[in-house]
């Protein structure tokens, strides 16, 4: 079942091409705004499931393409992220230390809204193509092999990034945690209809070319592993997310203008935009064409715009 917010955070069932307002069904949810809605129909998916099927036996839809598509997770309780989590390709020769880091609920944007840079002296800024984790029920401690049994489903997520900020050591909230840094959608795929999430083909495209591409067979610390370590730290909740983390070696900046695009198999479309007011500006390389041409450093130096770096 694919599950989504749209207008005016109508909850709908995609079928096809057309999306069925099933609103009505769920309407005795205790709720105060759509997060409480989507977490209590996570919570209680079994008794809701069956009444959401018979209404959509003969409901008619309207055409996905003439609605507002927001985001299927609007404020979710907890939004955990892998950190170094793909071998790279087979560039790394052995998995990085697991960990992971916190976004605020706040970074989160849905589908045709659009991540805006902040005025900061960041170095470059990126977006990460991700498969993220939607949880189904609480989890305290649970074990790999149980795991996968607390996943309600699965959904498209782009982990922003302002690099650079410093200092050293004191990082990941200030690149990671901004307003709009964490889109995600276009709707949440139920477990079900995701047999293997762990053999799926994850791709991105800046501007129509195609930047990332790659699966998720590569992950260092598997999805199970990552359940067992985040919930060994803290109580996961219905409704909150895990990101799976990325391979790096296609980032590439984000820029003003940019059109951003992330398709995982069976996963939909996330389509966003990038706003920069300042209009600063980068080459535009990958960290692999990067490397390949044996130019210096991690990133591609910024070019023009407010805190470009003073000429040596």
């Amino acid at each position: 079942m694919k599950i989504l917010f749209f207008n005016d955070f109508r909850l709908g069932i995609l079928k096809g091409d057309q999306v069925v307002d099933v609103t009505s069904v769920v309407a005795d949810i205790p709720h105060l705004g759509p997060h409480d809605l989507i977490n209590g129909l996570i919570a209680h998916f079994d008794v809701y499931r069956p009444k959401i099927e018979a209404f959509l036996i003969d409901a008619k839809g309207v055409p996905v393409t003439s609605l507002r598509i927001r985001p299927p997770l609007p404020k979710p309780g907890h939004i955990d992220c892998m950190a170094v989590n793909y071998m790279e390709d087979g560039t790394r020769t052995e998995p990085a230390p697991i960990n992971a880091f916190q976004k605020a609920p706040g970074a989160i944007i849905g589908p045709g809204d659009s991540m805006v840079l902040p005025d900061v002296p960041a170095t470059i800024f990126e977006g990460e193509a991700e498969i993220a984790l939607v949880i189904g029920k609480r989890a305290t401690n649970v074990a790999a092999k149980d795991a996968m049994n607390y996943i309600f489903g699965y959904v498209n997520f782009i982990d922003g990034s302002a690099r650079g900020l410093g200092p050293e050591g004191n990082i990941f909230f200030k690149m990671k945690s901004r307003d709009t840094f964490a889109p995600i959608g276009p709707y949440i795929v139920t477990a079900d209809e995701i047999p293997n999430p762990q053999k799926l083909q994850i791709r991105l495209w800046n501007n129509g070319k195609l930047m990332q591409d790659f699966n998720t067979d590569d992950m260092a610390h598997n999805i199970p592993r990552c359940i067992e370590w985040i919930s060994s730290i803290h109580t996961l909740e219905p409704g909150d997310i895990v990101a799976t983390g990325t391979n790096h070696r296609g980032l590439n900046p984000f820029m003003d203008g940019d059109v951003i695009e992330l398709e995982t198999e069976g996963l939909g479309r996330l389509t966003i935009n990038v706003r920069d007011d300042l209009k600063r500006t980068w080459a535009r390389q990958t960290r692999l064409e990067r490397q390949e041409a044996k130019q210096p450093g991690v990133h591609t130096p910024q070019l023009s715009g407010k805190y470009t770096p003073a000429p040596k």
